[in-house]
C-alpha cells in the first residue's frame, strides 16, 4: 500500500486517478476545492481510510497550507493535477484570470514539488500533469499552453536531477479529454475530432502505467496523440500554429500570416 495525494481530485482525470489507486489498495488523500464533492468521493471508493483537505490551489495561503502538510507527512506519491484554462484572446481576458490560471498551474504546482522531493525518499513519485498542448500551442489558450509548456520542461529536469537518488519524477500529456474542463474554461471538446479525444479513464489508466515502468521524464497519452506529436517534428512552427488555430474557439480572429 502507497500514500497517495492527488490534487484535483474531486471530479475529471483526477477523480479516475483516484479510483483506479483506490482499486489497488493504495491510501490516499484528495485534495480540491469543493468540499461537498471531496467527501462524497472518498466515501465511494473502496477502501477506509482515504482521506480529503478543501483547498483552493489558486490562492497561495492554500498553496502553503498543502505544502506544509506534505512536509510533515510522508506520501510516496504526489500527483498535480490540478489545473484551469481560459479561452479567448490573450488581451481581451481579465488579465487577473490568467495571473490567477498562472498561479494554479506553475505557482501551486513548482512549491508543492519542491516540498515533496526535499524529503523523497528512493521508490517515491512525483507526477506533474501537463498537455500536449505544452508541446504544440494554442492559439485561444495562450497563457494557459505556455504554463503547460513550463510544467514539461520543469518536469524533465527533475526527473533528470532525482534518477540517481531513486525518486522518479514524470511530466504526463493528456490530450483532449471528455471532462468538464474545457467548457469551464469557456470552450468545448466538441471543437476538436472525435478520433483524437480520450475518456478520463483512459487517460487514467495510461499515467498508472507510465508510473509503474518508471522509464521516460514525459509520457503522452494515446496513441494518436504521440502520432500527431511526432508527425509535427517534419513541419514548421509556423505550420503547426496555424493547424492548432483551426481548432480554436477565436479562430475567426485568430489567424496567422
Amino acid at each position: 500500500m502507497k500514500k497517495i495525494l492527488i490534487t484535483g481530485a474531486s471530479e475529471g482525470i483526477g477523480l479516475e486517478i483516484a479510483k483506479l489507486f483506490a482499486i489497488e489498495g493504495n491510501q490516499l488523500m484528495l485534495v480540491s476545492r469543493n468540499k461537498e464533492r471531496l467527501e462524497k468521493v472518498a466515501s465511494m471508493l473502496p477502501g477506509q481510510e482515504h482521506r480529503f483537505l478543501a483547498a483552493d490551489l489558486s490562492k497561495k495561503e492554500d498553496v502553503h497550507r498543502i505544502a506544509d502538510h506534505i512536509s510533515q507527512n510522508n506520501y510516496d506519491v504526489l500527483i498535480n493535477n490540478a489545473g484551469i484554462g481560459v479561452y479567448g484572446r490573450f488581451e481581451e481576458l481579465p488579465i487577473s484570470d490568467q495571473a490567477s490560471m498562472m498561479h494554479l498551474n506553475m505557482y501551486g504546482m513548482t512549491i508543492l514539488s519542491h516540498e515533496f522531493l526535499k524529503n523523497g525518499k528512493k521508490g517515491d513519485s512525483l507526477v506533474n500533469i501537463a498537455s500536449t498542448l505544452g508541446t504544440t500551442s494554442f492559439p485561444g489558450l495562450a497563457v494557459y499552453s505556455a504554463t503547460k509548456a513550463y510544467v514539461i520542461n520543469f518536469s524533465e529536469s527533475l526527473w533528470w536531477e532525482n534518477k540517481k537518488r531513486g525518486v522518479y519524477v514524470l511530466g504526463f500529456c493528456p490530450g483532449v479529454t471528455r471532462t468538464k474542463f474545457h467548457e469551464s474554461s469557456g470552450g468545448s471538446s466538441e471543437l476538436f475530432p472525435k478520433f483524437i479525444t480520450q475518456a478520463p479513464e483512459q487517460v487514467a489508466r495510461e499515467l498508472a502505467h507510465a508510473l509503474k515502468k518508471r522509464k521516460k521524464p514525459k509520457a503522452v497519452s494515446g496513441t494518436i496523440n504521440r502520432f500527431m506529436l511526432f508527425f509535427q517534428r517534419f513541419l514548421s512552427r509556423k505550420m503547426v500554429v496555424n493547424m492548432m488555430g483551426g481548432f480554436s474557439p477565436v479562430t475567426e480572429e485568430l489567424s496567422i500570416q
